[in-house]
């Protein structure tokens, strides 16, 4: 696919600034802080960004009393999964979630990052479509040849799904690279695919049902009908972080993995209204208009990471240059700070 940098360019500039910025921020802390209690001296207020109408798993969690003595610190929103890890490996946040191929990629370039609990995923009712106009001639894999699709970002999800899905429906390597991508916001896909600016078009879970309940779209495909319910991504801290303050990142993950099981066991109607009321509450001055349309958290089991969450990707992040021999996923994540998971063994 045609690609508007270089892919290691963003993920480059993030080893740049760890070298200048040695990860600062909020990761001084310590376990004991010289006083041998446990977790005395941690840091307790998590820096993140958001996303537009929209409530995250920690956003949630803390909502919900499960984050304990941690407390969350909102600096502004992003769009971009790898600009949202890219800001946690220089230290301008504390974590931040993306597509697993991104954290490989950020990983791969030197980032001292590690997984800790996945944040978002695929089943049947949440999963992330590819839509053109009703009328568009664009119906099969080789139709796309030559045309636009609008995505959040580069590198991510989206890309990689396309790679896939247009590499098993047998494009080579060069008809491949003539389908462009085109960088939109999210909240804007639905409205370029329609006004013909894209011919083709990501949209996931809310904005996605909100543009096929608005009529006009259909789908030509979906990362579900690919690979099935599956893991997308998770948070990922800097390795200083974590030494320096586990008992804070377990309250934190542990408390997320609650979110998540909140979610998947409380009916459908409780569940909006409760993000509904966040999201006016917080105030962001934003519209929860969106939020009816949620269906499912999407997440596999308390957030538990294994290694095919990465190695799905394998194909895809040769193809790319990111990987040059197979993908050794163990050293890119860890579950022992989820307390949902290690309390019960």
């Amino acid at each position: 696919m045609k690609r508007h940098l270089t892919i290691l360019s963003a993920a480059a500039a993030v080893v740049i600034a760890l070298t200048v910025s040695g990860c600062g921020g909020s990761a001084a802390g310590d376990d004991t802080g010289g006083t041998g209690a446990p977790g005395a001296n941690e840091v307790k207020e998590l820096r993140y960004q958001g996303w537009a109408n929209n409530v995250t798993l920690p956003e949630l969690a803390q909502d919900l009393g499960y984050l304990g003595d941690v407390k969350l610190n909102w600096v502004g929103n992003t769009i971009s999964g790898p600009q949202d890890i890219q800001s946690a490996a220089t230290g301008q946040t504390d974590f931040g979630g993306a597509f697993a191929g991104a954290v490989v990629k950020l990983v791969e370039a030197g980032a001292p990052v590690k997984a800790v609990i996945n944040y978002y995923g695929e089943d049947s009712k949440t999963f992330n479509g590819f839509y053109v106009k009703e009328d568009s001639p664009i119906k099969t894999a080789r139709d796309f040849i030559g045309k636009k699709i609008a995505v959040n970002t580069l590198g991510a999800h989206s890309e990689a799904v396309i790679n896939t899905y247009l590499r098993k429906n047998g494009l080579s390597a060069d008809e491949i690279k003539q389908v462009q991508l085109v960088v939109v916001p999210p909240n804007d896909t639905e409205e370029a695919i329609r006004r013909g600016q894209v011919d083709a078009g990501a949209l996931g879970s809310i904005l996605q049902d909100k543009a096929v309940a608005n009529g006009g779209l259909r789908s030509v495909f979906s990362d579900f009908d690919l690979f099935g319910s599956f893991a997308g991504g998770p948070y990922v801290f800097r390795e200083d972080f974590l030494a320096q303050n586990p008992n804070t990142v377990r309250t934190f993950t542990t408390g997320v993995a609650k979110a998540i099981e909140w979610e998947r066991t409380t009916p459908r109607k409780e569940v909006i209204a409760r993000l509904t009321k966040i999201l006016k509450e917080r105030g962001r001055n934003e519209n929860p208009a969106a939020l009816q349309y949620w269906k499912s958290v999407g997440v596999p089991a308390k957030g538990e990471i294994k290694d095919e969450d990465f190695t799905r990707w394998e194909e895809y992040l040769k193809s790319a240059g990111i990987i040059k021999s197979d993908l050794d996923a163990k050293k890119l994540y860890t579950n022992e700070f989820n307390g949902l998971l290690t309390d019960s063994k």
